[in-house]
This record gives C-alpha cells, sequence and structure tokens, in this order.
C-alpha cells in the first residue's frame, strides 16, 4: 500500500512558512483533483462542494478544513486514474489521508477526515433511512466499507469526542456530488486552512 501514496505533498508540507504549505496544497490539489470523485464530479469539485456546505451552515474553520481535506487519501493514491470501476476495492483511503496530514493539522480536523467513513456506516445504522439517499458509487463502497455497524462499533465511535464533526462532514461528503455545481475556488479556504495548520 505504502507504494501507492505519493510523498510529493508531504515533503513540501514539511517546509516552508503556512503561506507556502497552503500553496503547496492547493497546488497539489488542481493537479491530483481532476479525475473522477464518482459518476459527475472530480475529486477537486467534490472537494470544493464539501467546503461550500460547510460554509453555507456557517461551520467554523476546522469543520471547512476538514471538509475540504477529507478525501484526501484519493488524492494521494490515485486510486481512480485510467480505472472507470474504481469502486472494487477499499484502499481506506480515510486512514491514509487522516495519517499522511496528521503531523501538519491539528486533531481536531484529522479525526474526523479519518471518521468519515465510519460515519456513513454510524449514520445508516442510527437512520434507516439515510441508505436510501446514498449515490450508487456510495451504496456500493458501503459494502465494501463493512455495512451496518455492530453495537460494540457504534459505542466506540460514539466514545470519539470528534464523531459529531464527523457526523457533520459525512452528511456533507453525501450532498457534494452536484454535475457542474458552481462554488468558490480553493482560494476561499486559504484562511480557514491556515488556522488548522500545526
Amino acid at each position: 500500500m505504502k507504494e501507492r501514496i505519493d510523498p510529493t505533498l508531504a515533503n513540501e508540507l514539511a517546509e516552508g512558512s503556512p503561506e507556502k504549505k497552503i500553496d503547496a496544497l492547493f497546488a497539489y490539489m488542481e493537479a491530483r483533483g481532476q479525475s473522477y470523485y464518482d459518476e459527475v464530479v472530480t475529486q477537486l469539485e467534490h472537494a470544493l462542494q464539501c467546503a461550500n456546505l460547510a460554509q453555507l451552515v456557517n461551520g467554523d474553520a476546522i469543520q471547512i478544513t476538514a471538509a475540504l481535506l477529507h478525501d484526501i487519501g484519493h488524492f494521494l493514491m490515485d486510486e481512480h486514474a485510467e480505472n472507470a470501476d474504481f469502486h472494487t476495492q477499499d484502499f481506506l483511503h480515510e486512514e491514509v489521508g487522516a495519517a499522511y496530514i496528521a503531523p501538519f493539522f491539528i486533531e481536531a480536523v484529522t479525526e474526523p477526515v479519518k471518521l468519515h467513513v465510519p460515519a456513513k456506516r454510524y449514520i445508516c445504522t442510527t437512520d434507516s433511512t439515510y441508505y436510501n439517499t446514498l449515490s450508487e458509487a456510495s451504496k456500493h463502497s458501503f459494502q465494501l466499507q463493512g455495512g451496518l455497524m455492530s453495537d460494540r462499533e457504534r459505542t466506540e465511535f460514539e466514545s470519539n469526542p470528534y464523531y459529531q464533526n464527523a457526523v457533520h462532514l459525512r452528511k456533507w461528503d453525501d450532498l457534494a456530488k452536484v454535475k457542474n455545481l458552481e462554488t468558490p475556488e480553493l482560494e476561499t479556504y486559504r484562511d480557514a486552512v491556515a488556522h488548522c495548520l500545526i
């Protein structure tokens, strides 16, 4: 798995001023975000829609940054490239992404990133109607990711101090798949991201 993970961004985030770190992050997202997240939006479009949804409900800088970066693991592994049917294996993008950015971002950002996949399982477990609102790609990945939670998994999830933010993030994630939707650009989130750097 490690050989799939691009080290370029981490190398750039490890050096330079906060402004330079954000320059590197945004340039990386622009360059690597052109593959498709699902049937209708690119990785970058999905990230921008998700961050915008957080902003529209007056989410704070932490929630907005987590929304923007929640799928950074997909960018890093690029597992969708040249593969129309990319939902055939779970590469644990949420864990890869959270671990990758953990040296550079506060825990309040990285934990919801790590939890946003379990959060889908949690919401579907606690709300029997939620599954039917998912996209077809998300329904398929739901099964790959473990399906409904057991009572033990649910209790463990709720014990994480960031689980509620992860639930909010998950709901924005599931809504952030609108074809040709105009959203603010990456630069809109520079101050929010800067607030969350270590």
